[in-house]
């Protein structure tokens, strides 16, 4: 009799969570083939069609870009964009995380706050981007209030949403052993909602980064934003799609950490 196992959460919310073996060598190896065909493919149609770097530019070219004195110049922005990223996120998921744990334990909060939740989740933060530029200068400041508006109540919405979940029998038998609110939500609600919150964060994150590079190309002169902006201005396509890897490399790599996070925290789940 065959048996199937299932996983959930961050867990399995990928075919990359496959485990050692010879099926997980497999896959990876279709993965590098993939990557090796499309940019083989892509090099090779636009030398054949010759397609202007202005227009759309080779791989080759893209990863030259690397290795010229121009990536300096892509760091140093990288860096401003990492500093409002990591800035505007934790304090954007810190007040996530803190809202969602007293919506779940005082009702009567939730029913205050949660029309003012859905209207900072459905509007864009993009456009309070220039007022905050008004308000606050072109500094570093209203990028930092806009990643903190965009990642925290996705933060929030999926932490409150693990916490509800949490089997009641469970928290009526740890109440009739005499746990006390905070011994509940601290030994049942906080592990078992675990799965969700680290979602929530990895969501978090890459809501924030997006949000950041759109600040950055209102206006500002500095970060990958207005690198991009620059590039584009002036038909500088390798250096563009250049900042472009380095974007995709960074989303990545926070989904790569929260699926390790998950691995270690929620491995449980599978």
């Amino acid at each position: 009799m065959s048996q199937t196992t299932q996983t959930g959460g961050i867990a399995g919310a990928t075919g990359i969570a496959s485990g050692p073996g010879e099926q997980g060598g497999k896959e990876v190896a279709g993965i590098i083939a993939v990557a090796l065909l499309v940019i083989g493919g892509g090099e090779l149609l636009l030398r054949l069609f010759e397609v202007p770097r202005y227009i759309l530019p080779t791989p080759s070219a893209i990863a030259g870009v690397f290795f010229s004195q121009e990536i300096a110049t892509i760091c140093e922005h990288y860096s401003y964009t990492l500093v409002e990223l990591f800035a505007g996120y934790a304090i954007g998921a810190s007040i996530g995380l803190l809202l969602a744990a007293v919506i779940t334990q005082f009702p009567f909060v939730e029913k205050v706050i949660t029309p003012y939740i859905l209207l900072l989740v459905t509007t864009p933060m993009l456009a309070l981007v220039p007022l905050l530029i008004l308000n606050f200068g072109f500094g570093f400041t209203p990028r930092i209030i806009a990643v903190a508006l965009a990642s925290g109540p996705m933060v929030m919405i999926n932490a409150a949403t693990g916490f509800r979940r949490v089997d009641a029998m469970k928290i009526a038998l740890a109440r009739s052993c005499g746990a006390s609110a905070l011994q509940i939500f601290t030994k049942i609600r906080i592990p078992m909602a675990m799965p969700m919150v680290i979602v929530g964060l990895m969501i978090g994150a890459i809501f924030g980064m997006i949000t950041a590079v759109g600040a950055e190309m209102s206006g500002g002169g500095f970060g990958l934003g207005s690198r991009l902006t620059t590039y584009s201005s002036t038909l500088r396509m390798p250096e563009f799609f250049a900042c472009i890897v380095v974007l995709a490399v960074t989303g990545i790599t926070i989904y790569a950490f929260f699926f390790w996070l998950g691995k270690r925290l929620a491995g449980w789940e599978s």
